[in-house]
């Protein structure tokens, strides 16, 4: 029995990471695509435009959020379920029924938002140049809508790749070509604004011809019941109502920090401050090449009663995202003027402290990101409810007493951005701790394993060494590099050494190596 529940779980495993190189290379390349389409802005536009862009981004995803009603979520989990079953009756009439009534909300949500546009730029951020930017973008609410309904669609039914193309290439690419084409025809702020409409649309029409395509291959053997259709509307909506709030506060407080620094300060502020969100976003990188098809083969774990192979798949896929993690948290600590300059330049500098401590918030609750999922795995979306809306008023309340004043004696706050990056490290570890043990009492899984602790004091001799180092070098792109390279020599060296890699991660290394090395 545990022979082959072993066997299993190395199924598992080697399943998510098959997968994972997939959403590697696109993950990879939409990192360097949205970082070189965020330069371009940042430095030919400056930090005001730069902040009005973020700003305008924020409000329309924020939109979107309110619109969608937590249904992309509920069909990550429920067309899975059906189709587990052969059940493909039911996912077709949860599909349409759910694009049915997002058409109409999708139309009243652009409606909102157009209108809405003057008194959300004059009165609550005080900048007029933000409305042409709302006003536009209100004619994409229900085409994106629309685009991350079809895209979840795609991830429901594992096509990961399309859905990784998509999502990360495809709008990335049309972006910054665009861009660049209207800079060169004479295109002001327009050609931003115009460029991301056109990112976004073309996402909305691929994946439109990929979900058709899905849809023509299922077959319905026979129409619904009006019960079945009631049970549907029973199981679906329950779980997918608190899923929208949490979505829409979740992603409120994503962006809580920029809102309140546009509020008490300005649109160059807020440019600032967007300039450390998408570096340590970065830390998400690893857990979203593992959670894509973790989340559907737990599910089935849990729909098995397979407590074990829930177990240990977690504690695996945890320790994979805590290994590759911790070397990116060094690297940003160590070297954060350095990366900012490199990027956008160095009338971002003033950034570099906010950036560090953002990562070392960041850093753990990525970590934690698997006590997440099995929360939602096992049905507790009430639960995450309600630890994103205690998550949101704490930071909330923190940034109203940090951002306005030195939240410490007379200590520089270097315009309200520490004080702002403080709040959110001080809620994402609180946050992190809460989610941890509400997994453990739950599901009865932590997925933390003992050589974790080993491997946070193993990085310290490298993260030592390099401060050492650091100190008699003139640091610039060549010496940046070798730093970085060394750091993860070592890093690497050690894990090796000191035994914290398993049986389990020589095989997944082994299958990486194929990957890449074409090895057979």
């Amino acid at each position: 029995m545990k022979k082959d529940v072993d066997e299993e779980i190395n199924k598992g495993l080697k399943l998510i990471v098959k997968s994972s190189f997939i959403i590697f290379i696109s993950l990879l390349l939409s990192k360097i695509l949205i970082y070189a389409y965020r330069v371009v802005i940042a430095r030919y536009y400056g930090p005001e435009v730069y902040g009005l862009f973020s700003l305008a981004v924020i409000i329309l995803n924020f939109f979107v959020a309110v619109f969608s009603l937590g249904f992309a979520d509920g069909l990550l989990r429920f067309i899975p379920w059906y189709n587990g079953r052969k059940e493909y009756n039911k996912t077709k009439y949860l599909i349409h029924l759910s694009l049915t009534i997002l058409f109409f909300l999708g139309i009243l949500s652009a409606i909102l938002l157009f209108f809405l546009s003057d008194i959300i730029s004059i009165k609550f951020f005080h900048n007029s140049d933000l409305i042409i930017f709302l006003k536009i973008f209100s004619f994409l609410v229900p085409i994106y809508i629309f685009t991350n309904i079809f895209l979840y669609i795609l991830h429901a039914f594992e096509k990961i790749g399309w859905n990784s193309f998509i999502l990360n290439i495809l709008q990335n690419v049309v972006k910054l070509i665009t861009l660049v084409l209207f800079l060169y025809l004479g295109l002001k702020t327009n050609a931003i604004i115009f460029s991301f409409f056109l990112g976004i649309f073309s996402m909305f029409l691929i994946s439109f011809i990929i979900y058709k395509k899905l849809l023509l291959k299922l077959k319905i053997k026979k129409p619904l019941t009006i019960k079945d259709k009631k049970q549907i509307h029973k199981e679906f909506f329950p779980y997918s109502w608190p899923l929208l709030f949490s979505g829409i506060l979740s992603y409120l407080l994503m962006w809580v920090d920029s809102f309140t620094l546009g509020y008490f300060k300005d649109a160059s502020i807020v440019g600032l401050y967007n300039v450390a969100i998408p570096l340590v976003i970065l830390l998400r990188f690893v857990p979203e090449l593992f959670l894509k098809l973790f989340f559907p083969l737990v599910t089935k774990g849990f729909s098995k009663n397979n407590l074990l192979y829930v177990k240990e798949l977690s504690k695996q896929v945890g320790k994979w995202i805590f290994i590759f993690n911790l070397p990116l948290l060094i690297i940003i600590l160590l070297f954060p003027t350095e990366i900012i300059t490199l990027l956008f330049g160095k009338e971002y500098i003033a950034v570099a402290i906010p950036l560090q401590i953002l990562s070392i918030g960041y850093f753990i609750i990525t970590s934690v990101f698997i006590s997440q999922n099995l929360l939602t795995i096992a049905g507790k979306t009430k639960l995450i409810l309600l630890n994103t809306i205690f998550s949101l008023v704490l930071n909330l309340i923190l940034n109203i007493l940090f951002i306005p004043k030195p939240f410490i004696l007379n200590m520089d706050n270097s315009q309200g951005m520490i004080g702002a990056a403080l709040a959110t490290t001080i809620v994402n570890i609180l946050s992190s701790v809460i989610i941890l043990f509400q997994a453990k009492y739950y599901t009865s899984i932590i997925p933390i394993r003992k050589k974790m602790i080993d491997i946070l004091f193993i990085s310290f001799i490298p993260l030592f060494l390099i401060v050492f180092i650091k100190n008699y070098l003139i640091l610039n792109f060549v010496s940046l590099l070798l730093l970085i390279s060394l750091l993860l020599l070592l890093y690497s060296l050690l894990l090796l050494l000191t035994n914290s890699l398993d049986k389990k991660d020589f095989m997944i290394l082994k299958i990486f190596g194929n990957r890449i090395f074409k090895i057979k």
